[in-house]
């Protein structure tokens, strides 16, 4: 396969999702007929005010949740026959994830916190390839840390070479930067978007900063659960 070809596969799809919950007065729509398709090695930003359904979307996207009606795929795999079991596997060997308040494992050193998801897929090269993956993101002075030694910034490139250590065809990003300041926010933004040019992951990211959003090559832009725009960011 040329690197054309993998530059044009479709990685994630969104097929008219919804989702709906029971609430007092009913039952409520958080969010209607959301379509998208994201190729590997593209970045999109998930955008829209507080209540958008931003963090829905993500959820469903990822398999984390499950969509009322509507189809997800994660590298071309329909996420809806699988349970949680399989949705679990699934993303074990095609996703990532970065949160906002890093859920990192405090018992554990960082470099044992990037460990796991390796240890989990079995890797017997696990603390090798989680040191090399801490030393990417500048943590080779790091790796004995626990997270409660750690600044906000450090923590959260633990949980990006955390992320990324699998290589995987997604990479989640929720609020990446929403627990630090302006200027760390800037170089883990930085660390993550060259993480996504040298391995050719995918990355989606939900964020309420727009210049952040303009970083990626795409954009969609939800309002009460709908989409209200998508298009180059």
């Amino acid at each position: 396969m040329t690197d054309h070809d993998i530059q044009g596969k479709i990685v994630l799809e969104a097929r008219q999702v919804s989702k709906t919950v029971a609430s007092p007065e009913g039952s409520l729509t958080i969010l209607a007929d959301v379509s998208l398709r994201v190729r590997a090695g593209e970045s999109l930003a998930i955008v829209g005010p507080s209540g958008a359904g931003k963090s829905t979307l993500l959820a469903l996207l990822a398999g984390l949740d499950t969509p009322s009606t509507g189809q997800v795929l994660i590298a071309g795999i329909d996420l809806g026959p699988l349970g949680e079991d399989g949705r679990a596997a699934l993303r074990g060997r095609h996703v990532g994830f970065v949160f906002q308040s890093f859920h990192l494992i405090p018992s554990l050193t960082a470099i044992e916190n990037v460990m796991l998801p390796l240890e989990l897929g079995a890797r017997p090269d696990a603390r090798k390839i989680a040191g090399e993956a801490l030393v990417q993101v500048g943590l080779g002075a790091r790796l004995a840390h626990y997270p409660k030694q750690l600044s906000g910034g450090e923590q959260q490139r633990v949980a990006i070479a955390r992320a990324y250590v699998t290589h995987p065809d997604v990479l989640f990003a929720d609020e990446p930067t929403g627990n630090l300041d302006t200027h760390t926010g800037q170089r883990v933004t930085d660390l993550m978007f060259e993480l996504n040019r040298s391995t050719g992951s995918t990355l989606v990211l939900v964020t309420h900063d727009r210049s952040l959003a303009s970083r990626c090559n795409r954009m969609l832009e939800l309002d009460g659960g709908r989409t209200v725009m998508q298009g180059a960011g």
